[in-house]
């Protein structure tokens, strides 16, 4: 098959033939339609991962079933899916229960094994993490889901509890911030957009922010949060990772908010520096937001075939491999809005 594949850290990625890797009892080989280009995959080709190599990246992701292994009862040949970017075991008592996003003994692709920027990717432990596609959801919304949508979902819905009327800031207009403002603006909640670029900020308001406010050297993000909110955030996520992004969105808040952090933080520098101190003087909540498992996918395809929430108008931009290889080193100092997505098959 053909994929990108990167010998070593933070060496050019190359296009090439490789084996396909073999389907795993339990698992399955699923012939790759179309997979996001990450931040979280610059992560792992900078060395903030443990990644064996040479290594394929990718880990958002939808396509259709090319091969079956022992043991797998509810997936077949031809099925259109997508998964999670964690899976599950689905033997441990956090699958059982549900959570697998969890799971101490989690797979991800593009991570602890060859990823998605192929024509062909393995999962493990289908029954638990594979997710069966409706028609009316095409492969690239599908691929939109598995990390930035659905973890933003997941952090806003299911961890925070945005409710109707509510403020939420979401620092950082790369795409899992704007997947945070469709979703927050799906919720009824007000949402004001924070990001350096005016055209990510453009985006947000297309995608429905409320206010947007520009980041700059001399800006006091905080202050001009807690203005246009009339008092400060009642939710704030961290969609970029970084201390000062991270530090801004808790300072956002109101008194009692909640924080939402999906943002990574590698501890490049150390780990980073938070302003404990407001937390505990405002009492604030600190939430993390780790996917969402399959489990939890039925409600948002839903949202997603009746068109409440359309992923797909996230991808600015799809194309292939080669260029995909091209794009990955260049994305931690990118600006360009909205999500690139990669057809292997182009």
């Amino acid at each position: 098959m053909r994929a990108v594949i990167f010998d070593a850290l933070n060496a050019p990625p190359t296009v090439r033939e490789v084996p396909r890797p073999p389907t795993p009892p339990g698992g399955v080989l699923v012939e790759v339609h179309a997979t996001g280009l990450c931040r979280s995959d610059w992560h792992a080709w900078a060395g903030h991962d443990e990644i064996a190599l040479p290594h394929v990246p990718g880990h958002e992701l939808a396509g259709v079933v090319a091969e079956v292994g022992a043991g797998v009862q509810r997936f077949a040949v031809g099925d259109r899916v997508t998964v999670p970017f964690v899976c599950g075991c689905g033997r441990c008592d956090w699958c059982r229960g549900g959570n697998a996003q969890v799971c101490p003994e989690q797979q991800q692709p593009g991570f602890t094994h060859w990823g998605s920027f192929a024509e062909y990717v393995a999962l493990h432990a289908a029954d638990t993490n594979l997710i069966a596609l409706p028609d009316a959801v095409g492969f690239g919304a599908a691929a939109a889901l598995g990390c930035r949508f659905a973890t933003a979902y997941r952090g806003l819905a299911g961890r925070a509890r945005v409710q109707p009327g509510e403020w939420v800031a979401v620092i950082g207009a790369g795409g899992v911030g704007l997947s945070a403002v469709m979703i927050g603006a799906a919720l009824n909640a007000r949402v004001v957009a924070v990001d350096r670029n005016p055209a990510a900020l453009d985006y947000a308001r297309t995608l429905g922010a409320e206010r947007v406010l520009l980041a700059g050297l001399d800006a006091d993000l905080p202050a001009l949060v807690h203005e246009v909110t009339g008092g400060g955030a009642h939710v704030a996520v961290d969609a970029v990772g970084s201390e000062a992004t991270c530090a801004t969105a808790l300072l956002s808040l109101r008194r009692r908010g909640r924080h939402v952090q999906i943002g990574l933080l590698p501890p490049v520098h150390g780990h980073p520096r938070v302003p404990l101190d407001r937390v505990i003087a405002w009492e604030l909540d600190v939430l993390g937001s780790h996917g969402m498992a399959a489990a939890d996918y039925p409600e948002l395809l839903d949202l997603v075939a009746r068109g409440v929430l359309d992923p797909s108008l996230l991808i600015a931009r799809t194309v292939g491999l080669a260029e995909g290889a091209r794009r990955l080193p260049l994305m931690e100092d990118s600006r360009e809005a909205g999500i690139t997505m990669i057809d292997p098959r182009g």
